[in-house]
């Protein structure tokens, strides 16, 4: 089968054709805006006003505490609270049934922990085991078969997913600090976690173009999916092979 190339139509027709295309295009886009965010007037509220308080608040205290604190200690901080993460790894890990990513998670946290001088430097990625992608209890109830449900946009934790949002409580278990009956440490500690996890992201805060929401929207859900599926993608155009014949 032969297909006329676009430029041998007539004007008409070529005018017809791109004005379906662009029309299926638009109608594609609001049917998977409507199934995967149906809240989406009442999320673009809530995204509003999170790019408010990171603008005035958040954002200039990372800014800053990035260019003040000595490169070798940031990454420390960032490596203690990595290494605190394999706890919530290793939890999930064995909810999911991934007894070998549990021993290997388990293991980077034995080896930092102790020889790594409480996570600051990570020595398991120098003796070949490195850093994971990370698993959580929303990507455990995935595994158990729970769908997502419509995407949320949450008051300052921000992007999230219906079964994602309690997920982040569930974790918060594994976190040592949270049976500190130190007020005052668990404050501390939670509020340097926060900013050290808005440090990383500065550098993404130009890679936006367009509708900021939708980006954020969309980069947070393939995201998602990705780490569900273990970095597998599906295939939703089937076989190319279908299209030799073109």
């Amino acid at each position: 089968m032969t297909l006329l190339p676009f430029s041998t139509l007539p004007q008409s027709a070529a005018k017809l054709l791109t004005t379906i295309i662009l029309a299926l295009t638009l109608f594609s886009s609001s049917l998977y805006a409507e199934e995967v965010d149906p809240l989406e007037s009442i999320n673009r509220n809530m995204f509003y006003l999170n790019e408010r308080l990171d603008h005035y608040a958040l954002r200039p205290i990372a800014v800053v505490y990035r260019d003040v604190i000595p490169n070798p200690l940031e990454r420390g901080i960032d490596n203690f609270f990595s290494n605190l993460n394999e706890l919530t790894n290793v939890a999930n890990d064995l909810l999911q049934g991934k007894f070998k990513q549990a021993g290997h998670d388990g293991g980077r946290f034995l080896i930092n922990s102790t020889i790594g001088m409480a996570g600051l430097f990570d020595v398991a990625e120098r003796a070949g085991l490195s850093e994971s992608d990370g698993e959580d209890f929303g990507q455990t109830l995935a595994v158990w078969g729970v769908g997502e449900g419509p995407y949320l946009m949450l008051p300052l934790m921000g992007p999230s997913t219906l079964r994602d949002a309690p997920s982040k409580f569930v974790d918060s278990f594994t976190d040592p600090f949270s049976y500190s009956d130190d007020v005052r440490t668990k404050n501390s500690v939670t509020a340097v976690d926060l900013l050290n996890t808005r440090v990383g992201f500065l550098g993404l805060d130009e890679m936006s173009s367009g509708d900021k929401y939708l980006f954020v929207r969309d980069v947070y859900l393939q995201r998602t999916r990705y780490l569900v599926n273990d970095g597998s993608i599906e295939d939703d155009f089937g076989d190319f092979d279908d299209f030799d014949d073109y």
